[in-house]
């Protein structure tokens, strides 16, 4: 990895921690409307925040929350709910 992909890295690491941008960043995909997709972008949010650290706030286990984020995972509500929350997002619903 060369410097400039390392520079890209942390500074969307860094963007996905602040609320604001993640929130962007999730709105946006969800727009795509597909799941895969969605899921893909709730663990690049939540490895931002460290994986093991939203598991600790979301009270969820760690092995829990990596099932439920991974590819052919399929979380609850209240799981996406906790692991929102947990990053100091919410789940909010819009007319279309």
């Amino acid at each position: 990895m060369n410097a400039r992909d390392t520079s890209y890295d942390a500074s969307t690491i860094a963007a996905m921690r602040d609320p604001v941008e993640a929130a962007a960043y999730l709105a946006a995909v969800i727009e795509l409307d597909d799941p895969a997709a969605l899921l893909v972008a709730l663990r690049q949010v939540a490895k931002a925040h460290g994986m093991a650290e939203v598991a600790r706030r979301a009270d969820v286990g760690e092995k829990t929350l990596f099932r439920a984020l991974s590819d052919k995972g399929n979380p609850t509500l209240t799981t996406v709910h906790k692991v929102l929350h947990a990053m100091g997002l919410r789940l909010s619903v819009t007319a279309i």
